[in-house]
């Protein structure tokens, strides 16, 4: 079993579809249930391409019993290892691990999609009712004894003679990921460890679900009269939505980031802009049968017991042992460095859209619901921006052609739509591209795109793969997807997103990269070190400020104009602009993550442990967490960014530093040799190698945090 799949079920039950799916291969075995009809689910994928998934044939009734029979399969697969007479070897025993389980990986390819993407409520039951049963397919693998043995046999002997690089980096991270999860356990500790999984388990898939409810459940309707401030495409956007969920007439602000954000930068209605920010930042938290506190309370207690059994004090001790940050200390001597000058910046900030309500005479003091509004408006006066003025020159499609120049001056990747019905979508906005060589035409994989926000997909922006590369028994070609949740235009109608928008939807095909790059053998290869892997898709964010992007790309929606060169020296002189309420907000989340991992979370009260915290940190009362506590899926919907939120700022500490080298070279951003070594060191190896020495290999040297101080505008702290 390959281990990416070892660590990624808790986030794949709450749907943080983060990171690959393990890739996924050949394998003849079928359902031994004659009763069972033909189920989609568990079949080779066939047409062209190496095969994609049949998505337009999913059947969400086969989807429990593919599940179950995929975990049987595997588990056969791990007693043929297990039963093996011959003495544990590389092949015989991590090899065998690496090919097990194709066909259980094709069943969580749909599984992703059916919770992500396209959830309903029959998924969500079907989700409850099978998470405790995968923590225990799970349990029954990683605290398999005899299994242990084998790989433990492997690994104790490849110190003696070491093994060729890549499969010593197999070996070592398959032993840690099976003695991090309890595989040295004795009986009755192994008994209880499992127990713990699998009551977390249905908490995860819970807790995302309430989430999710919530999202779906409190939509403010507005009446014509009540559009003061929005933008045309934003109100017809609003009406198609409305329509949509049978309000003709009225216009929807749905309780999502992309649809909440512009509503509050906008709108001239202050009492809707407090009921919509309460609304997006209330979920989890309405004290109902959704509410998320009480949940929260039992994961964090019910994962201080677990490490404990392994001899941890506290569970971001265990969890940061094999992160690039090693230690909780680290983490928050770092976090403790920004925060002064973050929240000193909010003060700045605030004092400034104070200053404008006032001399507007709108007799107010300035709110959480007021910062987006009069943020702008500091930004009109301050530098002369208006960020709806920059959205007519940052749509959607035009955004799409520019990561793929990017891609290409880079990485050499084309991009070739396929044609429609070539390639099975599972719903109409869904668009493929093939991904090739420039200089070969050779295939490296498929692209996916999901732009859109539905009623059933998750909020938020992502990536992931269908099938991820590898040259394990034959090369792969990789199927992966971006998934964002812009709003759906009116029919003509162009899509114009923020700034900030644009820089997330870089981000998110830097992920995409990320997968299409890989150049390595093993599946357990592809996975990444969390504090690390953000790392390269916030790099390519980068590459939207170039001038190659903004002169190609960034063109008026109507007159098809290059953005003015004036526009764009006020983009750059602005971008350090409200600095203080992004990183705050941010730093917010991350920081309280790793206080409620750190708290004794016996008897904890988590709505005044959040309050209680924030005060001791002197958060400003005019903002919030970007993630509140009942809300935090990234660390409470499963186990994938729990004590590592702060993974975001560590990868900037290296973003920031790698930026200004390729600022500084000869070519610029485009430097062929930073290029290269770029792919070669950052993309390609994927966790072939320890990120430390691969970043080392690409600059030279260890980052520098001088350099994150920098490109937020912020003092830069004397040594």
């Amino acid at each position: 079993m390959k281990i990416q799949r070892l660590k990624m079920f808790s986030k794949l039950f709450s749907l943080i579809v983060l990171m690959a799916f393990v890739s996924c291969e050949n394998d003849d075995k079928k359902s031994k249930n004659n009763n069972m009809s033909v189920n989609v689910f568990l079949e080779e994928w066939s047409g062209p391409y190496g095969g994609v998934p049949a998505f337009d044939k999913m059947k969400i009734e086969d989807l429990k019993a593919a599940v179950k029979e995929g975990m049987k399969l595997n588990l056969e697969e791990i007693d043929a290892i297990v039963e093996n007479t011959e003495a544990p070897t590389f092949e015989n025993t991590i090899v065998a691990m690496e090919r097990s389980g194709s066909v259980l990986d094709r069943v969580f390819a749909y599984y992703g999609i059916l919770g992500s993407n396209m959830s309903s409520p029959e998924v969500r039951k079907i989700q409850e009712e099978l998470a405790p049963e995968l923590s225990e397919f799970n349990s029954k693998i990683s605290q398999n004894k005899k299994l242990f043995q084998r790989i433990k046999a492997v690994y104790d002997n490849s110190l003696k003679t070491p093994l060729e690089t890549d499969q010593q980096r197999v070996v070592d991270l398959t032993y840690k990921s099976f003695a991090m999860s309890g595989a040295e356990l004795d009986l009755v500790k192994k008994k209880r460890y499992a127990a713990i999984n699998k009551e977390l388990s249905s908490l995860y898939t819970k807790f995302s679900n309430n989430v999710l409810h919530d999202e779906e459940n409190y939509v403010t309707f507005l009446n014509k009269d009540q559009l003061g401030g929005l933008s045309d495409s934003f109100i017809k956007s609003a009406a198609k939505i409305a329509s949509d969920k049978d309000h003709g007439g009225s216009y929807a602000i749905t309780n999502t980031r992309s649809s909440m954000d512009p509503f509050l930068t906008y709108s001239t209605e202050r009492d809707l802009r407090k009921k919509v920010w309460t609304n997006y930042y209330s979920r989890g938290d309405n004290n109902d049968t959704y509410d998320n506190k009480d949940i929260i309370a039992k994961i964090l207690k019910l994962r201080r017991e677990r490490v404990e059994l392994l001899g941890y004090k506290n569970y971001a001790e265990w969890r940061l042992q094999d992160r690039m940050a090693k230690k909780p200390e680290n983490v928050m001597n770092l976090l403790n460095v920004v925060w002064p000058a973050a929240i000193a910046r909010v003060h700045e900030e605030v004092t400034d859209m104070q200053a404008v309500a006032d001399s507007n005479g709108d007799k107010i003091t300035i709110e959480p619901w007021d910062y987006r509004y009069y943020a702008e408006k500091v930004r009109i006066k301050k530098y002369d921006l208006d960020s709806e003025e920059v959205k007519q020159y940052l749509q959607l499609d035009k955004l799409r052609e520019a990561m793929f120049y990017v891609a290409g001056r880079l990485f050499n990747f084309d991009f070739k739509p396929v044609e429609k019905g070539t390639v099975s979508v599972f719903q109409e906005d869904v668009k493929v591209w093939e991904v090739t060589d420039k200089d070969t035409g050779k295939n490296i994989g498929l692209w996916y795109l999901d732009p859109y926000a539905r009623t059933g997909k998750r909020s938020g922006a992502w990536a992931t793969t269908y099938r991820s590369y590898s040259a394990f028994d034959g090369k792969k070609n990789v199927l992966a997807s971006n998934n964002s949740n812009f709003v759906k235009p009116a029919p003509g109608e162009a899509v114009l997103v923020s700034w900030d928008d644009a820089t997330t939807f870089f981000h998110e095909f830097g992920h995409a990269l990320h997968f299409f790059s890989s150049n390595v053998k093993y599946p357990t290869l592809n996975g990444g070190v969390r504090d690390y892997t953000e790392f390269q898709s916030q790099l390519l964010e980068r590459w939207l400020s170039t001038d190659e992007v903004i002169n190609q790309f960034l063109v008026h929606y109507k007159t098809g104009k290059v953005i003015p060169k004036a526009l764009v020296a006020k983009i750059k002189k602005a971008a350090t602009f409200n600095q203080g309420f992004a990183t705050t907000e941010y730093l917010a989340s991350a920081i309280m993550d790793m206080k409620l991992h750190l708290a004794n979370p016996t008897n904890l009260d988590v709505g005044k442990f959040e309050i209680e915290t924030l005060k001791e940190m002197h958060m400003p009362k005019e903002l919030v967490m970007r993630h509140r506590t009942p809300q935090f899926g990234h660390v409470f919907s499963g186990e994938g960014y729990a004590t590592a939120y702060y993974g975001y700022m560590w990868a900037d500490v290296l973003t920031a530093d790698a930026s200004e080298a390729f600022r500084d070279a000869p070519g610029g951003f485009y430097d062929k040799e930073m290029a290269d070594n770029l792919v070669k060191y950052l993309f390609a190896p994927r966790n072939s190698m320890d990120p430390v020495d691969a970043y080392r290999k690409f600059m030279g040297r260890d980052a520098k945090m001088e350099a994150l101080m920098r490109d937020r505008g912020f003092p830069v702290p004397s040594k």
